[in-house]
């Protein structure tokens, strides 16, 4: 299939394109998608700022009607694009189509927030003067979206930008044009005037810049590496822009000698290895008092070995392939680095299986301290490390040694210590005997430190990017 460029409400052709490599059999074809160059990123951001100019004068009722049918479409087809989602980008056939049906769930949210918009009425300290206080909507925003999820994060960068009443020129990654292109296509038969929506896509080198410095362009939000993000809001610091970024993470998950073994067992499987490890939200640290620390490595490493790791495609698989071979070799490079740091690895080879794939065992790294590379450097996969700790306080204190912050767990029985981790952990989202990644979609979503910058995604919280508050005086 060839996925094709929308701009100002047509699908447009472009002279390159980019095959689309499903990573559990690189002989599998997905798709070709267009590649775009900065001309036709222009053309998309003119759209964009001419329908902007419409879209902001759209009724409540407009906007629901338009953000319920594409969560009803998404939601009806969610086996068919959760198939699609992991022949492109790896995760298990189950993930891929829960991850559809929550980019349903978050149109579904926003069709209702669209209704729930308020303001204020405030009386003023001067005599007979009546004051509002209102959202108006940003603008056009640029969004420029990773691989990991490739319809649940566009779907909560879109919808919340379509309910507040903006325009939207979304790039997506390269490695994931067919579920971007979904959407697009669900958006394109949604009652959207023409241009409120356009997708570009391309390489983000070539035109990730151009979006971002673009005068027309209001806003960017952004998900994907630190070192992109800070180029990011640095760029958008120097023309004034409003800027939300999703970046890193580096997750302590603390498991306590009260844990429930079993439980601690199941949330740092989860957390550290499905989706391949490929989730900002996992549990790459695992913090571990030294009273269960022998009991939960020796638990821990038979349940990651039991895991079956295969196509993403086949029933009954854990753990998919990697999404590429240069995140593979980046990997099995971080592995390498924490043998020869004094690590223990159990697991971590890289695995043949029936059809040629990107695929690699899960790894355990043992016998770390949090001055190893592999503790201070986020893998982006299927890579977890224990560092052993004596108590709670240094479990606290190695868990907060980071520059990452997004999120923190802790398994264990204690009150005491599952409030006082809730509040001193330094973390945008903190977790109980849960695993660190996993998210409800009607909440909001972000970081401390060096994880998030801006305000955060998701649930009503999302207005605070998507608009922009409006103070209003009136003599009657």
């Amino acid at each position: 299939m060839d996925y094709k460029n929308f701009v100002g409400g047509h699908w447009v052709e472009t002279s390159d394109s980019v095959a689309n490599i499903n990573p559990s059999d690189i002989s599998d074809i997905v798709g070709h998608a267009a590649k775009g160059d900065a001309a036709q990123l222009d053309q998309a951001i003119d759209a964009a700022y001419q329908a902007a100019r419409g879209w902001v004068a759209s009724t409540p009722q407009q906007r629901f009607d338009v953000l319920d049918f594409v969560g009803t479409e998404i939601l009806a087809r969610k086996e068919e694009i959760g198939r699609l989602l992991s022949r492109e980008e790896g995760k298990t056939l189950i993930e891929g189509v829960g991850e559809a049906a929550r980019a349903g769930q978050i149109f579904k949210f926003f069709a209702g927030e669209a209704l729930r918009q308020t303001g204020d009425r405030l009386a003023s300290v001067r005599p007979g003067v009546e004051v509002d206080v209102t959202r108006s909507p940003v603008g056009v925003i640029g969004m420029i979206t990773p691989w990991n999820f490739p319809i649940a994060i566009p779907a909560w960068k879109v919808a919340p930008a379509l309910c507040y009443g903006n325009a939207v020129v979304l790039k997506p990654a390269e490695l994931v044009p067919g579920c971007a292109h979904a959407l697009v296509e669900i958006l394109s038969r949604s009652g959207l005037p023409e241009g409120v929506v356009n997708l570009v896509m391309g390489r983000g080198s070539e035109i990730g810049p151009r979006l971002v410095e673009h005068a027309k362009v209001n806003a960017i939000s952004f998900t994907g590496s630190v070192p992109t993000g800070r180029g990011i809001a640095a760029a958008c610091g120097q023309h004034l822009k409003k800027v939300q970024l999703e970046m890193g993470g580096k997750n302590p998950m603390v498991v306590l000698d009260d844990a429930d073994l079993d439980l601690a067992v199941a949330a740092c499987l989860n957390g550290a290895f499905f989706s391949t490890g490929q989730r900002c939200t996992a549990s790459s640290r695992l913090v571990v008092t030294e009273g269960i620390h022998d009991k939960f490595v020796a638990a821990l490493a038979d349940a990651m070995k039991a895991m079956k790791v295969g196509n993403a495609l086949e029933a009954g698989i854990q753990m998919g392939p990697v999404v590429d071979d240069r995140q593979l070799q980046q990997n099995l490079s971080y592995v390498d680095i924490a043998a020869k740091e004094g690590g223990k690895v159990q697991g971590g080879e890289r695995l043949n299986k029936e059809t040629e794939g990107f695929y690699m065992a899960p790894a355990l790294v043992t016998e770390t301290n949090n001055a190893m590379r592999i503790n201070k450097e986020e893998v982006f996969g299927p890579v977890a490390s224990v560092i052993r700790v004596k108590d709670y306080d240094e479990a606290l204190q190695v868990a907060n040694d980071t520059e990452f912050g997004l999120s923190a767990g802790i398994c264990t029985t204690s009150l005491k210590h599952a409030s006082h981790f809730k509040a001193n952990a330094q973390a945008g989202m903190v977790m109980v005997n849960l695993p660190t990644a996993g998210v409800d979609y009607h909440v909001p979503f972000g970081g401390t430190k060096g994880s998030s910058f801006g305000s955060r995604e998701q649930g009503r919280y999302a207005a605070e990017f998507y608009t922009t508050v409006k103070t209003a005086y009136t003599l009657p």
